[in-house]
This record gives structure tokens, C-alpha cells and sequence, in this order.
């Protein structure tokens, strides 16, 4: 019975929020831009505040179900692992939604909230690393590599549990494929700079 929340995880995390944030005004962002569902592309799409709220709903998808899943399980030796077993089908219900063809997003927003819910702290840090990476670069996938990948380092510094950093690590393997394509543009100097429309 306690499965039941890593399935609902998914469900909620398919949803795509990009998509019908687009088409609420009247666009669809998978044929424009990076034609991604996610944050970044609505942001270049349709401007910063409806990408901020991309970004928040997407986000919610993975810190949400964690925080039901926790507040709802009695404690058990299974309730870390569901809990963190949740976050993980949520970024994957992003990643490969079941109503788009498991053609959806690269799991950045939701990966940001299921590592909001593993630590704060560490999320404080990296947020720090994503902005200078941006700043400095000028691409955001830099960004977003930069600051997921080191996440599962800073869980071990802040002496997460095994099962938490492996779940972040996890995340954030996730992530870097799903931006295979970004490391190849950057790799051949035609990636997108955030600055440029």
C-alpha cells in the first residue's frame, strides 16, 4: 500500500504545467524556442513571470509528493525510502510523461524540489552556484549541471543519510542525460546564451 504514493508521485510530476501555461496564452511552447516544456523556455517564450511559474509548479511536483508521502506513512524502516522513492517518480513523471508520449522536460524545477525537501541548506548552496555559473557563463544548462551535480556532495559535507544522497545523486544523473544534447552545444560552442532572445 505504501507504493501507492511513488505512483501518484508520477502522475502529478507527468503534469505539464509548461504546456499548459503556454496554452493558456494561447502558445505552444514545444513548437518554439528549445520547444521544452520546462521554466527556461517558457521564461524566453513568454517572459519571466510566466516562467517563474513554470518554475514554481514545476517545483511543487517533487517537494510536494515527498512532503505527503512523509506527513502520511507511519514511521516504518520503509518510510525514507518511499518518501525518497516519491521525489524520484516525480521528477520522472516530468522527464517522461504518460500524457505527451513520455516526451516532457529535463527535470531541473522538479529535481530543485525534491532537493529542497532532502536539505535546504544544500539547495542554498547550490542556488548560489547556479547563479554565478549563469552569471558567468551565460547559459543556464551550465548552470543547472553545475548546481545538480554537486548537490549529492553537498548532502554528504552536511552528513545526509546514504539513502538521501544516493537519491540526489540519482536526480541528478537523471538530469545530466536528459541535458545530453545542451553538453554537446556547449561542447561545440553553439549552445543558446540566456541572453540572447
Amino acid at each position: 500500500m505504501d507504493f501507492i504514493f511513488p505512483l501518484i508521485s508520477y502522475l502529478l510530476g507527468a503534469i505539464p504545467f509548461g504546456l499548459l501555461i503556454g496554452k493558456l496564452a494561447g502558445r505552444d511552447v514545444r513548437l518554439e524556442g528549445s520547444k521544452n516544456i520546462g521554466a527556461t523556455n517558457v521564461s524566453r517564450i513568454l517572459g519571466k513571470k510566466l516562467g517563474f511559474a513554470t518554475l514554481l509548479c514545476d517545483s511543487l511536483k517533487g517537494f510536494l509528493p515527498m512532503v505527503l508521502a512523509a506527513t502520511l506513512l507511519p514511521s516504518s524502516e520503509n518510510r525514507e525510502l518511499i518518501v525518497c522513492l516519491s521525489g524520484v517518480m516525480g521528477v520522472l513523471g516530468h522527464m517522461f510523461p504518460v500524457y505527451l508520449g513520455f516526451k516532457g522536460g529535463k527535470g531541473v524545477a522538479t529535481g530543485l524540489g525534491v532537493f529542497l525537501f532532502l536539505s535546504p541548506a544544500a539547495i542554498a548552496i547550490s542556488l548560489g552556484v547556479f547563479a554565478a555559473s549563469v552569471f558567468f557563463s551565460g547559459f543556464v544548462s551550465v548552470g543547472s549541471l553545475l548546481a545538480s551535480g554537486l548537490i549529492p556532495l553537498w548532502l554528504y559535507l552536511l552528513g545526509a543519510s546514504q539513502l538521501k544522497i544516493i537519491t540526489a545523486g540519482f536526480v541528478a544523473l537523471l538530469i545530466w542525460i536528459k541535458h545530453r544534447k545542451n553538453i554537446k552545444r556547449l561542447m561545440t560552442g553553439t549552445e543558446k546564451s540566456w541572453k540572447k532572445k
